[in-house]
C-alpha cells in the first residue's frame, strides 16, 4: 500500500471512530457552521490549527498561506475574511506564526527563489520596518524568531487596516484580533500582539462612511 492509498484507509478509520464516539457528529456538522474563530496560519504541515488548539471540526474557520500573511491584494485571503466576519460573524481572528519559519528565513536571505520572491517581498518589508531592532540581534536563530513575532504583529495590523474589519468594529464591536506564535519545540502557543475590537489605528488607514 502506498502512502497515498493509506490516506483513504486512515480516513475511513477516522470517520468510523468519530461515529462510535458521537453518533450525531456528522449530521450535526452537516447542518450548521458557526465557528467563533478565524485562524490565519502558515501552510507549514507541522502547524495544524485544530490539533494544536484541541478543537473539533466546525469550531475554527481556517485560511493558511506561506508565513501567515495578510496581503492587501490577496483576494483569496480577503474573501475568506469577508465571509468569516460578515456571514459567520466570528468573534476572534487569530494570526498564528511559528518559530523557525521557512518563509521568514527565506525572506531574510537574498536567494532568488522564483515566483515565491513576489510573496516573500511582503516579509522583506516587515524586516525593513524593523531593521534596526532585528539586525542588532547577533544570534541567527534568535533574530529569525524575533522576525517571526514582528511579522505576526504586522499582519494583525494589516487586518485592522481593512475596510472589512473597520466596518465590523463600528457596527458590531467585533472581532478581536490576536497575534500568536507556535513553538515547534514544545507545542505551546504564545501571544505576542493583541488588538481589541475598536482599537485606534493611524487615521491614514481609516475609512469614512462605513
Amino acid at each position: 500500500m502506498t502512502s497515498y492509498e493509506r490516506l483513504f484507509v486512515d480516513n475511513k478509520k477516522w470517520a468510523n471512530r468519530m461515529v462510535v464516539d458521537d453518533p450525531e457528529f456528522f449530521s450535526r456538522l452537516l447542518n450548521i457552521q458557526k465557528p467563533e474563530f478565524l485562524w490565519i496560519g502558515c501552510s507549514d504541515s507541522r502547524v495544524p490549527a485544530n490539533e494544536i488548539t484541541g478543537t473539533q471540526p466546525g469550531e475554527i474557520f481556517v485560511h493558511r498561506n506561506i508565513a501567515n500573511m495578510v496581503v492587501h491584494t490577496d483576494l483569496n485571503l480577503l474573501s475568506v475574511l469577508q465571509y468569516a466576519v460578515e456571514v459567520l460573524e466570528v468573534k476572534h481572528i487569530i494570526v498564528c506564526g511559528h518559530y523557525d519559519c521557512g518563509g521568514v528565513k527565506a525572506a531574510m536571505s537574498n536567494h532568488n527563489l522564483g515566483i515565491i520572491n513576489k510573496w516573500l517581498r511582503n516579509i522583506k518589508d516587515v524586516h525593513r520596518y524593523h531593521r534596526q531592532e532585528v539586525d542588532a540581534i547577533a544570534d541567527e536563530g534568535v533574530r529569525i524568531n524575533r522576525m517571526v513575532e514582528l511579522n505576526v504583529q504586522e499582519q494583525v495590523m494589516n487586518l485592522a487596516k481593512t475596510s472589512i474589519i473597520q466596518k465590523s468594529w463600528k457596527q458590531k464591536n467585533q472581532p478581536h484580533i490576536h497575534g500568536w506564535v507556535y513553538d515547534l519545540h514544545d507545542g505551546i502557543v504564545k501571544s505576542v500582539f493583541e488588538m481589541a475590537a475598536g482599537t485606534h489605528i493611524d487615521p491614514l488607514y481609516e475609512f469614512d462612511n462605513l
